[in-house]
């Protein structure tokens, strides 16, 4: 692997240009700057995706003539196939091009939002969302393509821009399904996600160079199954145990068959030449620690989507909310979006004077700060609003670092597969948080002059679990070794053979 520079990110070399003097590796009918936008758009729009059933949750059983609990299934038929489908996306990037990886997502998130726009049942809508759910992998895709079309001097600042979409999306998304949903059929909600990702795909037809970088071999058919029923059993087991009971015979089940699954699975893939994921490479010092930052970040990032917006929301009477609409909820929360977006300059300078390493420290400190100032003010939306200021500039900050420390120590052709793989930490992160917190918000619940819902303490528990995330991603950060420290061990471990 070539030797990186600890403020850098390696370069690629497309076709045998060079990348030095400043000049991008793949070149194309537009500038870099009009490469990044299509890319941030793409971006943007998967995140929405995300976010875009939250004005509608609750009214789904009665939208779709069904069950409450089959109505769950919505939601995680879209969290599993982001998981599922983000790592093999990258790998499939790297060996048949990243960009038509991309738009081969891009139409099946279009697919699943013309599906769902017309669909009333909740088979049809657990399909369309599925495929929606896919286009998750679209995001680090983005990045991986960046390493190779911006000069290194602005691909800190444009590797922050893009991995700020995972947050910008959606909480500039909320507010407007909130109103969509508020005036007009609810289905008018999937229509405009659907002009989305149409946008979204001509901008990569049109303004997205095609790299000549890859990573030849064949498709590792059983890896790809193995990952799929591993993961399938894990998250389901993690996002459905509240409800079904964590000793229920379901949730052990998924949960203990899909681990077992995924441990073969790793045995397999290290004996396979061309694997889907490569683990010898996951479990360097580097990738392995940003990977678990990563986590943990993900842990921080959605403790407090879970709690802020039902403070904002649950009625003055209970005590502790504020009683406010979701349009007006969702206009507070979504300047946390605009702050990470605010934050991508500001975090590419720090990457090129200090590196990613200090960056990602800088970001969970914020974000611990973030915990701590939620704790002890979040009695007025303004408090409220505040602390998620504070928050979109630590997830902005620390989102921007991880792709960064990944492509420093990962080879040019591996770059897709490294950053799905990483997006798949992140996710695992916010899976598990959303977990651990609704069980306990729902072991809290209690009703105050008829309201029923979490009380004050179950809230704290939840903030004090994100702080705690917060500091635990700065002690891993804190242990992550500089690229050269990490290549001269390996060079010492070479020459020891």
């Amino acid at each position: 692997m070539t030797r990186t520079q600890p403020q850098g990110v390696p370069r690629a070399s497309a076709g045998g240009r060079s990348t030095q003097g400043g000049d991008s590796a793949l070149t194309g009918p537009f500038g870099p700057g009009a490469v990044l936008a299509a890319l941030a758009f793409a971006g943007l729009g998967a995140s929405f995706m995300q976010t875009i059933l939250i004005p509608i949750q609750g009214e789904l059983p009665e939208l779709l003539n069904t069950t409450s609990d089959n109505t769950a299934w919505v939601i995680t038929a879209t969290l599993v196939a982001a998981a599922v489908c983000t790592p093999v996306a990258g790998r499939l990037g790297d060996m048949f091009g990243k960009r038509q990886v991309a738009m081969v997502l891009l139409l099946l998130q279009a697919a699943g939002a013309v599906l769902a726009a017309l669909s009333d049942d909740v088979v049809t809508m657990i399909i369309a969302r599925a495929l929606q759910g896919m286009v998750a992998g679209v995001i680090p895709l983005g990045i991986a393509i960046l390493r190779e079309v911006l000069p290194p001097r602005k691909l800190g600042t444009g590797i922050a821009l893009v991995s700020a979409t995972l947050g910008v999306g959606g909480a500039l998304g909320l507010p407007l399904s909130a109103i969509v949903a508020e005036k007009f059929d609810w289905h008018s909600l999937f229509w405009v996600a659907a002009a989305i990702a149409v946008i979204a795909f001509l901008g990569y037809a049109i303004l997205v160079p095609s790299s000549t970088e890859r990573s030849p071999g064949r498709i590792d058919v059983l890896g790809i199954v193995g990952l799929a029923i591993g993961l399938v059993g894990v998250l389901i087991a993690i996002s459905r145990g509240g409800e079904w009971g964590w000793t229920d015979g379901r949730t052990l089940t998924l949960l203990l068959g899909g681990a077992a699954v995924l441990l073969i699975w790793g045995v397999i893939e290290l004996r396979v030449s061309e694997p889907l994921v490569d683990l010898r490479v996951s479990v360097r010092g580097p990738v392995l620690l940003t990977n678990l930052a990563s986590v943990a970040m993900g842990f921080a990032l959605f403790a407090s989507n879970v709690v802020l917006p039902q403070l904002l929301a649950l009625p003055r009477v209970t005590g502790i909310g504020l009683g406010l609409t979701l349009p007006v909820a969702a206009l507070i929360l979504a300047p946390s979006g605009l702050a990470m977006m605010a934050m991508s300059p500001v975090a590419g300078r720090i990457a090129r004077r200090w590196g990613p390493k200090p960056l990602l420290i800088i970001g969970a400190v914020v974000l611990a700060v973030a915990y701590g100032i939620a704790l002890l003010f979040h009695a007025e939306a303004w408090q409220i609003l505040v602390v998620n200021v504070v928050l979109g500039v630590g997830v902005g900050l620390g989102y921007a670092a991880m792709p960064a420390l990944i492509m420093q120590a990962v080879p040019v052709h591996e770059t897709g597969a490294a950053n799905g793989l990483n997006a798949l930490m992140r996710s695992l992160g916010t899976t598990i948080a959303a977990a651990v917190t609704g069980a306990i918000l729902a072991q809290s619940i209690t009703t105050t002059h008829g309201v029923t819902g979490p009380s004050e303490a179950g809230f704290l528990l939840t903030l004090t679990l994100g702080l705690g995330a917060a500091i635990l991603c700065v002690i891993i950060a804190a242990f992550i070794p500089s690229p050269r420290a990490h290549q001269d061990r390996a060079d010492q471990g070479r020459a020891g053979q």
